[in-house]
């Protein structure tokens, strides 16, 4: 699993107010100037991504950061996994920051190298699976390289589809991790029926199946799950359902299957920005995703009703650590000559996970589309 460790930030950053972080952050973009690319993903605060240079997804990020020529520093205001991406695309000679080492994720570590090698020689010797691996973006590059390395690739929640279609063509079956809800969801819009779908739990013997429940699935799911999305429920669907029927409900498809069914729409991030940006004025969303994402685009699009899907905060708490105290840390470090918190990922797992980010990218468009 990765648990890093971010020491305390030296005591003279808690004692400053905003507008002096605000104003040292501009100072310290202007000093380094080209040579310093930003990136700030949808989920983070407003009060970091008003810096960013670029804001989109994770692996569209990596993409920008990789093409940006005249950068030797890429700070990703993300988690620890998109960060790894940034790395794995950019050149040898950029450096790539993530302004606090704890800014993990809790999906991408419910699936670590050790237990998927377990799994691959339980599922391929043992039942004799013609297996292909497909890793959600939202994972370990070690994760992604294990699966340039046996034959499989990458996907996005925006191509997860076409991804698993191409799949399907190379073998009998596919396991995909970490998330089990964007691989149920994106199967069954498919055409795969649940009783053909198992669940591998990689902290039971076994992952708990039995050979033959392996023999007779097409899909194997990793017990995986993103920590913010599987808190919408069905029964929030319900009370839109009741209380605004001509709301309409917008998820992301790492909700749970049931609360997928329940919506009138589910598809990634972009789909979500660009649905809600294309529709209607008057129009109302219901959405089940992030919170930091759902009040921009409540602010961004004051002609139309949007609000969350739950009536709780659904915030992830991992991106929530990057912050501006931590952001001008990092800056200030480098307007020293001091690179910290630099993530490096090893040559062999970049040749690796680049096969199977280059496989997904050969096969797919980047065109967002829905799931349902």
């Amino acid at each position: 699993m990765m648990m890093l460790f971010q020491p305390p930030l030296p005591p003279q950053y808690a004692k400053l107010t905003e507008d002096e972080m605000c104003l040292a952050i501009a100072e310290r973009k202007r000093q380094l100037g080209s040579r310093l690319v930003i990136l700030g993903h949808h989920y983070q605060q407003d009060e970091v991504i008003q810096f960013a240079d670029f804001t989109g997804d994770s692996l569209k990020l990596s993409q920008i950061g990789a093409k940006q020529k005249d950068a030797e520093f890429i700070v990703f205001c993300g988690v620890h996994f998109m960060a790894e991406s940034a790395d794995i695309l950019s050149d040898d000679r950029v450096k790539v920051i993530l302004p606090d080492l704890s800014a993990g994720c809790s999906m991408a570590d419910m699936a670590d190298i050790d237990q998927l090698e377990d799994a691959w020689e339980f599922l391929v010797e043992e039942c004799g699976a013609n297996l292909v691996p497909i890793t959600y973006v939202n994972s370990a590059a070690s994760i992604k390289a294990f699966c340039g390395g046996h034959g499989g690739a990458c996907c996005t929640s925006s191509n997860a589809r076409k991804v698993l279609e191409w799949a399907f063509d190379q073998g009998d079956k596919v396991i995909f991790l970490p998330d089990q809800h964007l691989a149920r969801n994106t199967a069954y819009a498919m055409g795969v029926a649940l009783d053909e779908m198992v669940v591998y739990d990689p902290r039971k013997r076994s992952g708990g199946l039995m050979p033959e429940q392996v023999r007779d699935a097409k899909v194997i799911l990793w017990k995986g799950h993103c920590s913010v999305h599987g808190l919408f429920t069905i029964g929030q669907c319900e009370e839109i359902r009741r209380t605004d029927p001509e709301c309409k409900i917008l998820v992301h498809p790492e909700c749970p299957w049931e609360v997928v069914q329940k919506a009138d729409l589910a598809g990634s991030t972009e789909f979500i920005i660009k649905t809600v940006r294309e529709s209607p004025p008057g129009s109302r969303w219901a959405i089940g995703t992030e919170i930091h994402l759902v009040n921009r685009l409540a602010n961004t699009s004051p002609d139309k009703g949007v609000r969350s899907l739950a009536g709780i905060q659904c915030l992830c708490t991992t991106m929530f650590r990057i912050d501006q105290r931590h952001l001008l840390w990092a800056l200030d470090e480098l307007t020293a000559g001091r690179v910290v918190n630099q993530i490096k990922v090893d040559p062999e797992t970049r040749r690796l996970a680049v096969i199977a980010l280059e496989r997904m990218l050969a096969n797919v468009s980047a065109q967002p589309v829905a799931i349902k």
